[in-house]
């Protein structure tokens, strides 16, 4: 049901962002992620959150990024998410890695390179669409090869015949692909609503279009 550490490489378009070290705890679940911008950060977490760490207003030296994962741990949160480039933080220590597994706390690396609007919005909304859902655990994989699928059960308003022509193939096929994305739950759900959690999931992460984009449409 909720998001966990180990989801997270998988959702759309956060796929640069790399576990290492803390594997033991990843599937931490996460409750939300929080820009950690002070030395400390313990008087701003209440537990759950995923600390992303960039080193941008305040110095970050190994020792206080050691400092990041004890407070982390005596804190509760999910795990660290420590951003690394040539500007501020340029990578993670070994230290650091085996650090965070002692302490069984997921540490993640992600590029500078790759937007923190992007990454907490998209955070954001899977955290929002797990608590929507009845599944067990989020499958970021088995919501992204179905995307045409959805796309096209969005476009042809459910129509199965509109859909196989769309994309291509037998109105059987759209109908095995259906029940491939919602057999996979229990099989005392039913399977219209699972159906509909998939599209709101899908909904939730689609990205939202760029700022190009809507000058592109204009």
């Amino acid at each position: 049901m909720a998001l966990r550490c180990n989801d997270i490489p998988g959702l759309p378009g956060l796929d640069a962002i790399r576990l290492r070290g803390g594997s033991a705890a990843a599937t931490n679940p996460v409750r939300w992620p929080y820009l950690a911008e002070n030395r400390s950060f313990k008087d701003w977490v209440k537990g759950g959150e995923l600390v992303f760490v960039t080193g941008i207003s305040r110095h970050r030296s190994p020792q206080n990024l050691a400092e990041c994962l004890y407070e982390g741990k005596q804190c509760n949160v999910a795990g660290l998410v420590v951003l690394t480039g040539d500007a501020y933080i340029g990578q993670l220590p070994k230290t650091l890695c085996a650090l965070a597994d002692d302490l069984a706390l997921p540490l993640f690396e992600q590029p500078y390179s790759l937007p923190m609007v992007e990454v907490t919005e998209v955070i954001g909304r899977a955290i929002v669409m797990s608590e929507h859902t009845g599944t067990e655990s989020f499958d970021a994989d088995n919501l992204a090869s179905s995307t045409d699928l959805i796309e096209a059960w969005i476009q042809c308003l459910g129509n199965q015949s509109a859909m196989a022509k769309l994309l291509g193939c037998h109105r059987n096929t759209i109908r095995n692909r259906i029940n491939q994305l919602t057999d996979s739950l229990s099989r005392e759900t039913d399977k219209a609503d699972v159906f509909k959690s998939r599209l709101l999931a899908h909904l939730l992460l689609k990205p939202a279009p760029s700022a190009q984009q809507n000058q592109e449409t204009k």
